[in-house]
């Protein structure tokens, strides 16, 4: 069945999103809401779209309203939606990082079908992974149409309360740069033992990708494996004794306290209650 989607922003997560519907195949209807008049011919060439510069009521009878700007002006955006979705029925999918669904009513209304996404940035190659949250009212039809959308530009995982989202955003929106600042640190430690930076970068990257595909592949979990090459009296085992005593494990499991911690507060900065 067709359904009609419209995209409020144009930028890089929403092009993604459009793009993985696009190479899917998917039989949607897409429009987008842009008010940079600069992006409708790219998007529009890119993804054979429709483009507009404001939303209408026309434009926003649809199934579903992807909220795709950033957060920071999405309150007054918002607004303007309001005002255009008297007479629709769509259903609210949000990707803005941090925006609480009481923020989201307050918008919108109480009876408003509406689900929060924390989508990551390798959702941009179609490798992302998002968590999505939907109140007990959301029916299975919207929850569905929210998977499907987001699944286009990668994994997705339902968490039953919203407060979860903050750890979502802590361990996988959040975390691309963690593993980005290990590879950073592990490609240096490989030039300073004498690799040129060309060979410690494809090293240090072909290394990632494979541990990466070996969690998912093999059946094992991380520790598993782990210990599947950490020969007793090895180089492994070596290195690995470094980082135990620097602590590693408890610095991490900071970092995503903090990280989370940080998530709650910039949602409860934009809580109306």
């Amino acid at each position: 069945m067709e359904r009609r989607v419209v995209f409020v922003g144009g930028g890089n997560m929403a092009c993604s999103l459009i793009g993985g519907l696009r190479h899917a195949g998917s039989p949607a209807t897409v429009t987008v809401v842009e008010p940079d008049a600069a992006k409708h011919a790219a998007l529009t060439e890119a993804y054979a779209v429709d483009c507009v510069s404001q939303a209408s009521p026309e434009v926003m009878d649809a199934d579903a309203v992807v909220l795709a700007v950033k957060p920071q002006i999405l309150p007054d955006v918002a607004i303007e939606l309001a005002e255009s979705m008297t007479t629709s029925s769509a259903a609210v999918i949000s990707v803005a990082a941090g925006v609480p669904l009481a923020a989201l009513v307050h918008w919108f209304g109480e009876k408003r079908a509406i689900v929060r996404c924390m989508p990551n940035t390798p959702a941009l190659i179609g490798a992302g992974i998002t968590g999505l949250y939907a109140p007990p009212g959301v029916d299975q039809q919207t929850r569905q149409l929210a998977d499907d959308i987001l699944t286009a530009s990668g994994q997705t995982v339902w968490v039953d309360a919203e407060s979860k989202l903050n750890t979502v955003t802590a361990v996988s929106g959040s975390g691309p740069a963690y593993f980005f600042a290990f590879m950073e640190a592990l490609q240096t430690a490989a030039e300073n033992e004498g690799l040129d930076p060309a060979t410690a970068r494809q090293l240090v990257t072909q290394t990632a990708l494979g541990a990466a595909r070996m969690v998912e592949e093999s059946g094992d979990d991380a520790g598993t494996l782990r210990a599947k090459v950490t020969s007793p009296g090895g180089t492994t085992e070596k290195a690995l004794g470094e980082l135990t005593s620097g602590q590693v494990d408890v610095a991490i499991n900071r970092a995503v306290e903090a990280a989370a911690s940080r998530a709650g507060e910039l949602a409860d900065d934009l809580d109306p209650s």
